[in-house]
């Protein structure tokens, strides 16, 4: 994980490298200081030696400076280290989900790839700034204290050798059990974020039915396992300071009694005493360990966090698309034929066979400029199909081709480049109309757009307002109908000039008017294109060329309208219904 993660530190790499040299020099001479302090005292103050102080003074005056200058380099260098970091891997994550496939997107919720954006990220930032600062300086810190300790009086200094060890068994207990909490914390944040997300995008719902109070009651249930889980995290974390300050406090309370009794015993036996000097100097350095085990203790529990962030961002680093580029990709599609060759498909990424096929054995031909309806019930794997098209997931048997080469073979931008579709969840983005529209083709003229609006019966309600096609679009196009939506995603696809077009129930907000207008203008503009609709109005549909009837993933039925009739009974009842009582149908 840490190789992984490090590459990510890219061209902050110097300040990286800097800081924990800046920290170190800072260390040393904060570890200097204490033996300057016990030289002041024993060959200055206890000796009368104005001489001795001056020189000492001034040695110590320079040793602070220096002390304070390295400290404020380092204080620099490393946030310009941790968020250089930071910056480089919370990009390489938005450009790895980019490149997720659906089932890449379906193993990961939305709300658990937001929080690993986010909070994980700032966590390993909050580790990395320790790493290169704090944790070099806190053992660094440590272990100079104690070699100074022991070059000033090393029989005084056992006193530390018999307390560390207490110390360092009591940190590995605490650790190893909080780890596991912490790991169930992050869990729990995904939720809160999913369900946060959920509330927000689908407010006006929630609003209509009423429903803020089980709202409210859904986020105060995992907020509140998040308070539990970390409360009980927080607790067991606490008895590290305690731990830490028993130990230490009863390093000094030894030190300050057998180094007073040594002093006492110096003026009988020099070889066994000590100095006033050296006892101010070993209290120093008690003090200074208690320091480096204090930011010790704060790089463990933050280490501990980091490590189950870092985690779960691998997990989006390392994770494989399952649409990946041939090594030697076809970068022309001849023309919008399509053709499925006994495909099945599967959502389980395990690769059980076992597992429910959504769709079984298909097999169509679909010539290019045709028009294509295709209906069946909720359920019946329609999206799934058309899905396929466009390698937005791939088969789990057999194949689909497009102008006579597998999907599976062509570079996938210029697939999708040929393969315009308007899902069935309609989605704009904040920004102008025309903005929402260039992303069907960002070269688009100004009477290509108009032009494809039109087409898509867009441009009626376009010219009323007030701004025109510069109107402002508000995040998920909340300003707009959702027949204003559909007909603005419609005009967006025909701007990319595919060879196929697939509408996924892309009219089924707009009225039967205004649908027939839309397939008038498709038949007469789109006539080299091959159009594939899927719809549960028969209207949209009896007219096309081809019509495919699904049933639970699989064809029931095709042929054209009068076809259907006559063999379909799924067709016909459906036909039938929607024409009893002044249905769709004509």
């Amino acid at each position: 994980m840490i190789k992984k993660l490090s590459k990510y530190v890219g061209e902050y790499k110097k300040y990286a490298v800097i800081t924990p040299v800046l920290v170190t020099l800072e260390a040393l001479m904060e570890i200097v200081i204490p033996l300057l302090m016990a030289q002041l005292i024993d060959n200055g103050i206890d000796a009368g030696n104005m001489g001795e102080i001056t020189k000492y003074g001034l040695i110590l005056l320079g040793a602070a400076f220096l002390t304070m200058t390295f400290g404020v380099l380092a204080g620099k260098t490393a946030p310009m280290a941790s968020a250089g970091f930071a910056k480089n891997l919370r990009q390489a994550l938005y450009y790895k989900v980019q490149e997720f496939s659906f089932a890449s997107i379906d193993k990961f919720s939305t709300g658990s790839i937001v929080t690993r954006l986010t909070t994980d990220v700032t966590n390993v930032q909050q580790a990395f700034q320790m790493i290169i600062r704090i944790t070099v300086r806190a053992p660094g810190m440590l272990l100079f204290a104690l070699i100074a300790a022991f070059s000033v009086n090393h029989r005084l200094s056992l006193v530390f050798v018999a307390v560390l060890p207490v110390l360092g068994l009591g940190m590995f207990i605490i650790i190893k059990k909080v780890y596991p909490l912490f790991n169930k914390i992050f869990r729990t944040y995904d939720k809160l974020n999913n369900v946060v997300q959920e509330n927000l995008y689908g407010v006006r719902v929630v609003k209509s039915f009423n429903r803020q109070d089980h709202e409210n009651e859904k986020f105060g249930k995992v907020s509140g396992n998040i308070y539990n889980d970390f409360s009980k995290a927080e607790k067991t974390m606490s008895f590290v300071m305690p731990l830490m300050q028993g130990c230490m406090y009863t390093c000094m309370l030894l030190i300050s009694w057998i180094g007073a009794r040594m002093i006492i015993a110096g003026g009988n036996d020099a070889a066994a005493g000590l100095t006033t000097g050296q006892l101010m100097s070993m209290i120093t350095y008690t003090m200074q360990i208690l320091m480096s085990l204090m930011m010790i203790s704060m790089i463990f529990a933050m280490m501990t966090m980091a490590k189950a962030s870092g985690e779960r961002i691998v997990e989006i680093l390392d994770e494989e698309s399952e649409i990946k580029e041939p090594e030697n990709p076809v970068t022309r599609v001849a023309d919008g034929s399509v053709d499925f060759v006994g495909a099945g498909f599967r959502y389980s990424h395990d690769g059980n066979a076992s597992s429910k096929k959504v769709l079984d054995d298909i097999n169509i031909h679909i010539d290019s400029g045709m028009t294509v309806g295709i209906i069946g019930g909720t359920g019946s794997s329609k999206s799934s199909l058309v899905q396929l098209i466009p390698r937005l997931y791939d088969v789990s048997e057999g194949a689909v081709r497009v102008g006579g080469v597998d999907v599976r073979d062509y570079d996938i931008e210029t697939l999708r480049n040929q393969v315009a579709m308007v899902l069935q969840k309609n989605v704009l983005f904040s920004g102008t109309i025309k903005e929402n529209l260039l992303w069907g083709n960002e070269k688009a003229t100004d009477e290509e757009i108009r032009h494809a609006c039109k087409v898509a019966c867009a441009d009626e309600f376009i010219e009323k307002m007030d701004d025109g096609y510069d109107t402002y679009i508000e995040q998920g196009g909340t300003n707009v109908s959702g027949g204003q939506k559909q007909r603005l995603c419609i005009a967006r696809a025909l701007l990319k000039k595919p060879k196929i077009l697939i509408l996924d129930d892309s009219t089924s907000a707009v009225d039967m008017k205004t649908d027939a207008m839309i397939r008038k203008a498709f038949a007469g503009e789109l006539a080299d294109t091959t159009k594939i609709i899927i719809a549960q109005r028969i209207s949209s549909v009896q007219d096309s060329d081809l019509i495919i009837v699904m049933d639970d993933g699989k064809i029931e039925s095709c042929g054209t309208h009068s076809q259907l009739m006559e063999k379909s009974e799924i067709y016909r009842e459906v036909y039938e219904s929607q024409n009893r009582k002044g249905g769709d149908a004509a």
